[in-house]
């Protein structure tokens, strides 16, 4: 059965229609899939749904991974402004990681 198309007889309650929509929203896809896998109508949404929460988790991973490296970046050019003019900058909490890590290593 082609699960776009429903049959006529078939009923949708509000009940299913609201299950149906909820599948967009976040993680609940995958709930929907679980709990109603026994329901055409509620499971091509929430396939749907599941892909998009997919991509929303990719892209939130993909932004932090972003400020992150921005973060870095920043950091860096700071320490090389910093030493390029002389001065002995302590860049805060990593000037601390930084202590810690030389003696561990015997640096």
């Amino acid at each position: 059965m082609d699960e776009q198309k429903m049959p006529q007889q078939e009923q949708l309650t509000s009940e299913r229609k609201l299950m149906a929509a909820l599948s967009y929203v976040w993680g609940i896809s995958l709930i929907m899939l679980i709990l109603k896998k026994d329901d055409p109508y509620i499971r091509f949404h929430a396939r749907q749904g599941f892909v998009i929460f997919l991509l929303w988790f990719l892209v939130f991973i993909w932004f932090i991974a972003l400020f992150v490296w921005a973060v870095i970046v920043l950091l860096s050019l700071l320490g090389f402004f910093k030493a390029l003019s002389g001065e002995r900058y302590r860049i805060p909490i990593i000037a601390d990681i930084a202590e810690k890590v030389v003696q561990k290593l015997n640096l």
